[in-house]
């Protein structure tokens, strides 16, 4: 296979772009890896008791993952300015099978959170995935070439849950683990048949690219600002799904099934990434930003009439409320990604791992206040702090640099 450098590859694309076919394979590519977080939610229900673990101690299962991820985007995401992010892609997923397979025969909850944090670190080759579509993307449709790859990646958070909590119920949920494991594996075996080199766009030891993450938060105001946005709308919607399942159980009497099911509401969100991707290429990302941001408080701030309404119609309403949330923060983070892309071509995967940490810091701490806020004042406590959040976030794209 020949070894394609960035500027090749964008002069070889400028007028088509990438083809269907390796559009296709990073968007699953970044799909199965970045579920591989969200499996244990619905299955927590059943994972706990398996494992012998009280509520307290299973609910780490997800905040493990969270935290990996957000450490191995900040350690290992940078190497792909440095490294080829080809051999990266295949490690990663070589790593990210044997921790989804050592969760999957986890004998109790210590081993459970190791091989959490394990998929958190190595479910990070999502992070490598969206900048090599950036890379391989003409300038002219780098938005929605990013915003299809996005497309699959947040099918993947969000359908994770319905196929979790469908084959935990069904199956077990250390068949969803293996399954899982198998399907990394796979990716992996076509990655390593079609996906290109890339040459590295810098020289740097580790030591020097670690420290150049600082001197870019230090040198561009752009990046700082998405960064605190996209992790205050990150802290809202990881305290949702964190703590879905555990209300409609106790609220609604619904098992890990039906919790999973709800992100198929989360899923028709998803189709923001595209047309996301696509307004910011001709309107440019900052009015996409303050748009997603809006439709995301507005979305959270309605289920605070859950208590007014019938059973019935409160379900109703979180389901309209998540397609509208779900929506309005895909197409903010589609934004401030084709934002954070266009800074410094050169250090796309240092800039994409500043963003994505700031993230995923959101998404631990949402998970951690969620909780906290669920068993302190309710349902309505976990809606004040999301709506609160994206508030926040909105304020934070309206102020001038």
């Amino acid at each position: 296979m020949s070894y394609i450098h960035p500027a090749h590859a964008t002069a070889a694309s400028t007028q088509a772009g990438p083809s269907r076919s390796l559009v296709l394979l990073l968007a699953t590519g970044a799909g199965l890896s970045v579920a591989s977080l969200y499996y244990s939610q619905p299955m927590l229900g059943v994972l706990g008791p398996d494992l012998q673990a009280g509520d307290r101690l299973v609910g780490l299962v997800p905040m493990s993952t969270q935290l990996g991820y957000a450490l191995g985007i900040l350690l290992l995401a940078p190497l792909g300015d440095r490294y080829d992010r080809r051999l990266i892609i295949l490690a990663k997923v070589a790593l990210l099978a044997l921790a989804l397979l050592m969760g999957g025969f986890a004998p109790g909850i210590a081993w459970m959170l190791a091989a959490s944090l394990a998929v958190g670190l190595t479910a990070t080759l999502a992070q490598d995935i969206v900048p090599a579509a950036a890379t391989l993307a003409p300038e002219s449709q780098r938005g929605k070439v990013v915003g299809t790859v996005m497309t699959g990646l947040l099918l993947g958070i969000l359908l994770s849950r319905v196929v979790s909590g469908f084959v935990a119920e069904h199956f077990g949920w250390r068949a969803m683990y293996v399954a899982a494991a198998a399907a990394i594996a796979t990716i992996g075996v076509v990655a390593w048949r079609g996906l290109p080199r890339f040459q590295p766009t810098t020289q740097m030891g580790y030591r020097a690219l670690m420290g150049s993450l600082v001197a870019l938060w230090r040198r561009y105001p752009a990046l700082r600002r998405a960064t605190l946005s996209q992790g205050l709308l990150s802290v809202g919607f990881s305290a949702f799904w964190s703590t879905l399942a555990v209300m409609l159980h106790g609220s609604f009497h619904l098992g890990s099934a039906a919790a999973g099911a709800f992100g198929l509401a989360g899923a028709a969100g998803a189709l923001a990434a595209p047309l996301a991707g696509r307004l910011a290429d001709r309107r440019g990302p900052e009015l996409v930003t303050r748009l997603g941001a809006g439709l995301t408080a507005v979305s959270f701030a309605t289920m605070a009439l859950a208590p007014l309404l019938p059973a019935t119609a409160q379900l109703g309403l979180i389901v309209l409320a998540a397609i509208g949330f779900d929506f309005g923060i895909q197409a903010t983070l589609v934004a401030h990604q084709t934002l954070v892309y266009g800074i410094e071509p050169g250090a796309r995967s240092r800039l994409n791992a500043l963003l994505f940490t700031g993230m995923f810091i959101g998404m631990a701490a949402g998970a951690a206040l969620g909780s906290l806020a669920l068993a302190q004042w309710g349902w309505l406590g976990v809606v004040a702090l999301a709506t609160a959040t994206s508030i926040a976030a909105l304020a934070a794209r309206m102020l001038r640099r």
